[in-house]
């Protein structure tokens, strides 16, 4: 019997290397889809907890994108992304999210007859016959004018089959995301860096997005060190004030926002009023104020996470960067471990 072997993004660490770099200001992280530049490369996901027309607002002043969820009417998503458009006076990018059955294609086409130009085909198992159907398809309505990601795949044959068909990004992970239970449910995935460093292996014209199990700045430089272009949050930035959903106080007196997998049977009774099998979760998650607040943390260690390569661009990273695996002991000194022992105190 074969097996592989896969890492996760705490198995793994970049060792520091001489460095010339004196400020954060000579890192540029920018990262493109397409003819697109995006100074920040983080893209918030097409979730009904994280990306409405208020962050994808916040994405695009701070730099990045998000993508609006597909889990309401054409109407309302029509309306999502015309707010966005006014908002940006039609600066910004704007990306919605479809299916692959049902009114997929004429929720496409009314999206882009508002002015959105990217359609990110969101389904948990890309590496389908259906994503390959509705790729096609959408590419024979739209032409090539129109920017599309596609996924969720985790290998290099799903990356490579799903840019044949016709994406110009995926998304890459299976599984691994807070608030996903896949690979609990099916016993199917790879840990997400795994991924990463698997499907940066093609040799097709196609971005990378490494979607899901991003803890921190750090998982996120490890990501793109390891060749995506763009990483896809939901965790990082749910709870924020321009996440969609009301405050709710919990019995202990804390603000939380509820944050929930879209295959967890919560969300499946919201948006279809039936449960298949959850992949998911749902819960609440402690508020966090701005999520500019968030994105602006998140560049600062990105930017650093490259000064420790000594890089000043994303593609100088990944000619630079050396990586090491750290045991399971190593993962546990890596954290902030004070918090470990019996008598530190939180301030």
């Amino acid at each position: 019997m074969k097996f592989k072997e896969a890492v996760t993004y705490d198995d793994m660490l970049m060792v520091p290397q001489y460095s010339d770099i004196t400020s954060r200001g000579e890192v540029d992280i920018s990262s493109t889809l397409g003819h697109r530049e995006f100074s920040l490369p983080v893209i918030a996901s097409p979730m009904d907890t994280v990306s409405e027309a208020q962050m994808a607002i916040a994405m695009n002043d701070a730099g990045g994108l998000a993508v609006l969820h597909r889990y309401n009417t054409i109407t309302d998503q029509q309306k999502m992304a015309q707010t966005v458009i006014n908002h940006t006076d039609w600066s910004g990018q704007i990306a919605a999210a479809i299916g692959v059955t049902g009114d997929y294609l004429e929720r496409a086409e009314s999206l882009l007859a508002v002015g959105t130009d990217i359609l990110c085909i969101d389904i948990a198992h890309g590496h389908h016959s259906l994503m390959k159907k509705a790729l096609t398809t959408l590419r024979e309505a739209v032409g090539n004018h129109v920017y599309i990601i596609a996924g969720n795949v985790c290998t290099l044959e799903g990356i490579n089959d799903l840019a044949d068909w016709g994406a110009d990004a995926v998304r890459c992970n299976i599984g691994g995301g807070s608030i996903c239970s896949t690979r609990v449910t099916t016993g199917h995935g790879l840990p997400g860096l795994q991924t990463i460093f698997d499907c940066a292996r093609t040799d097709r014209d196609v971005a990378i997005i490494a979607d899901g199990g991003l803890k921190t700045s750090g998982d996120i430089v490890k990501a793109l060190a390891a060749g995506a272009d763009f990483v896809m949050c939901g965790s990082l930035l749910a709870g924020t004030t321009e996440s969609p959903g009301p405050l709710v106080c919990q019995h202990a007196g804390y603000p939380v926002k509820e944050y929930r997998g879209m295959a967890s049977k919560d969300a499946q009774l919201d948006w279809r009023n039936k449960s298949s099998t959850p992949e998911g979760v749902a819960s609440y998650i402690p508020y966090k104020g701005s999520v500019i607040d968030i994105l602006q943390d998140l560049e600062g260690g990105i930017k650093s996470g490259l000064s420790y390569s000594g890089a000043r661009t994303l593609a100088d990273l990944r000619s630079k960067v050396e990586w090491s695996r750290q045991t399971s002991a190593g993962t546990q000194e890596s954290s902030t471990h004070i918090f470990n022992t019996p008598d530190a105190r939180r301030k």
